[in-house]
């Protein structure tokens, strides 16, 4: 069976008769009559009553022509999504996401959800190494990543930086100071999670005490940030962990937290090398409003 011999059912039934759809289709009447016989027998079915004087549906044409009506109806339907599609309009994007500070991420949806209503939008989270491979796989078509400098085989385009913060405790000497440098907790216990719970984070913490001098004690592990949090306030040994903010840190009793004066995290979206598709394309638009500066007021 095919949509054309369908077309050609319905054009039949429209007009009454196959001169007269032959004419509505600008085409030869033989060219219908031959396409009309085809389904019929493929379909084991009279679809008209002919006689020399008129065409009319067949009791079985009757039952069918609404099913042919809306097979014709999805077929257009399908061709039109197909051209939203290919022109951006529609079509599904496949999104790895972080948590992120504030309201970025709405802001992001949002803002995708104006340059292109019709895009429907998943999105999936991920421990960083899937999260990569479902790219390069893709099984997503991008992927928002924290602190990584660089992925083999993706493009990373910067999108925005947040900066590290300290938390320590309330009564040790540096917890009068506005901002702390890497080298200022040299001689600090540090907690730190092991490297495989997050490697990017903890390349980027290493990196910038092993630039700026002797490495700090290592403390029990960071856990969670409440957990450890209310161990830095409690401990009788002074310790500190460093944390990117992703919602504001609860208020602890014996805990200060400062901003580091050192590396920010750097979250980047990465993605396939090469042009962009038509969803991928108005999500690069939507970060591009995102991340622009505010304009100053006139």
């Amino acid at each position: 069976m095919e949509l054309r011999q369908l077309r050609y059912f319905v054009a039949v039934a429209d007009a009454g008769g196959f001169g007269a759809a032959a004419e509505r289709l600008t085409i030869v009447q033989s060219a219908v009559s031959q396409q009309v016989r085809r389904l019929e027998r493929e379909l084991g079915v009279v679809l008209f009553e002919r006689t020399t004087r008129r065409v009319r549906l067949s009791a079985a044409g009757e039952r069918l022509l609404p099913e042919a009506r809306a097979v014709l109806a999805a077929a257009d339907r399908t061709a039109r999504i197909a051209a939203d599609i290919v022109a951006g309009a529609d079509g599904v994007l496949r999104l790895g996401v972080v948590h992120a500070p504030g309201d970025r991420i709405p802001r992001l949806l949002a803002g995708l959800a104006a340059h292109a209503p019709d895009v429907q939008v998943r999105l999936r989270r991920l421990p960083v190494t899937e999260r990569l491979a479902a790219v390069r796989e893709g099984e997503l078509d991008a992927a928002l990543v924290r602190a990584l400098p660089a992925a083999p085989g993706l493009e990373l385009l910067p999108l925005w930086q947040d900066p590290l913060l300290v938390a320590l405790p309330a009564g040790h000497p540096l917890a009068a100071r506005d901002t702390l440098r890497p080298e200022d907790l040299a001689g600090l216990p540090l907690r730190l999670a092991p490297r495989d719970g997050n490697p990017p984070f903890h390349d980027l913490v290493t990196d910038a005490l092993r630039a700026a001098g002797p490495a700090p004690p290592p403390a029990p592990p960071f856990t969670d940030l409440h957990g450890t949090l209310a161990a830095i306030g409690t401990s009788p040994e002074p310790s500190w962990t460093v944390f990117y903010e992703v919602r504001e840190p609860p208020r602890l009793p014996g805990v200060t937290v400062r901003p580091l004066a050192g590396p920010p995290v750097t979250t980047s979206l990465a993605v396939r090398p090469g042009p962009p598709g038509p969803a991928l394309r108005h999500l690069l638009s939507a970060l591009r409003t995102l991340t622009a500066p505010p304009e100053d007021d006139p």
